[in-house]
């Protein structure tokens, strides 16, 4: 009989902690998740942060977090976490326990490895009993997203070509000023016309003063990024590395030639993160807001083609005004001859087009083929 008593109490004592500890126990119970950037380039480093928070006077004797998170997040610690890795995904899981009234910080450091748009939406919160004879789990909204933009390189990595085509579209830049095209004021050189004294800045800064005036030759570049790599590829990229080669040369171009206070615009024939049916093409611009856009568009790009870079060029022809002129940054691995037909066209309306070539290397170093501009 007393065994029975025994067993009945140690069942109750089961049953009180199960009801102490283990109902309640995702009540009060607040979880936020952040990154330290919401940008970034390929291989830059920053942190994934985690606040979680017992707010109520009953200790939590378990918890467990579990999040599905993208296969390129290389994370540097790994001591409380335990990490699943696929191809494409990796779970994350961590198990601990949370005293009355306290609140815990944890720092995750990680590489973003590849380019993309990457979104954190929910995290499983599970908690339980000393037992687990009661326990509880939700979903904890999150809504985290992380562009990663593609790997720049210096100028010395970019390719002869580019340099070359770079550096005559600066010169071109400083042909004849514009007396309409005021930037401001700059100190008097004793070469300049008195009717260019701007005399209330004289005033002001106790010496003379001209007006700084801007030129005629401004040139408005736009960076096309063809994902074809040749004529019978068709929608999945055969050859990601190509295709992430070109979007590196075509940021770097960007984001230099915005630096030096030129218009950038940008486009490609692939499907956009959106699935978006229509081909992204985004007009130049000036600043880094304008950078971050086109930086943005780069990140979103699939790797699959929406249609051919031929149609894509018909479609451009067809867009442009007569008498608006561009400098065109054409980043392709092929160039077919209707394609040079297009290009040729495109030319014979007062268009420049620079052909960056993009270089295949097989698995043996071996280069391939190179398309010569």
């Amino acid at each position: 009989m007393t065994f029975v008593w025994l067993c009945c109490a140690c069942l109750l004592v089961l049953l009180i902690q199960g009801i102490i500890f283990g109902i309640p126990v995702l009540r009060d119970i607040s979880y936020s998740r952040h990154l330290t950037k919401d940008h970034c380039y390929a291989g830059d480093s920053l942190e994934m942060i985690e606040v979680i928070s017992n707010e109520k006077w009953i200790p939590i004797i378990w918890l467990r977090l579990e999040a599905m998170l993208p296969a390129s997040f290389s994370f540097l610690s790994k001591e409380v976490i335990q990490i699943s890795k696929g191809n494409i995904y990796q779970n994350h899981r961590s198990v601990f326990t949370l005293k009355p009234y306290n609140k815990i910080t944890r720092e995750h450091p990680f590489i973003a490895l590849n380019r993309g748009l990457y979104s954190l939406e929910t995290v499983s919160m599970s908690g339980g009993d000393l037992i687990g004879l009661f326990s509880s789990t939700q979903l904890v909204p999150v809504n985290v997203s992380l562009y990663v933009y593609p790997t720049l390189l210096s100028i010395d990595n970019m390719p002869a070509s580019y340099r070359t085509w770079q550096g005559d579209l600066e010169v071109s830049r400083w042909v004849v000023e514009d007396p309409f095209l005021i930037l401001g004021t700059r100190e008097y050189t004793g070469n300049d016309p008195m009717n260019r004294i701007h005399w209330k800045a004289s005033a002001r800064a106790e010496q003379l003063q001209v007006f700084k005036q801007g030129y005629t030759a401004n040139p408005e570049v736009i960076v096309y990024v063809n994902v074809q790599v040749n004529e019978q590829m068709w929608n999945a990229v055969s050859n990601p590395e190509m295709i992430e080669q070109a979007l590196s040369y075509a940021a770097t171009a960007a984001s230099y030639l915005i630096q030096q206070g030129m218009k950038v615009g940008f486009g490609h024939n692939a499907i956009h993160g959106s699935q978006s049916m229509q081909a992204i093409r985004i007009a130049p611009g000036y600043g880094k807001s304008h950078l971050d856009d086109i930086l943005k568009a780069m990140a979103q790009v699939e790797m699959k083609c929406l249609h051919s870079f031929e149609q894509f060029l018909k479609d451009e022809l067809d867009m442009r005004v007569d008498g608006e002129t561009w400098d065109y940054l054409m980043i392709t691995g092929h160039v077919s001859e209707a394609i040079e037909e297009l290009i040729w066209r495109l030319r014979s309306r007062g268009n420049s087009v620079m052909v960056l070539p993009v270089v295949d290397v097989v698995s043996t170093g071996e280069r391939m083929q190179e398309v010569i501009s």
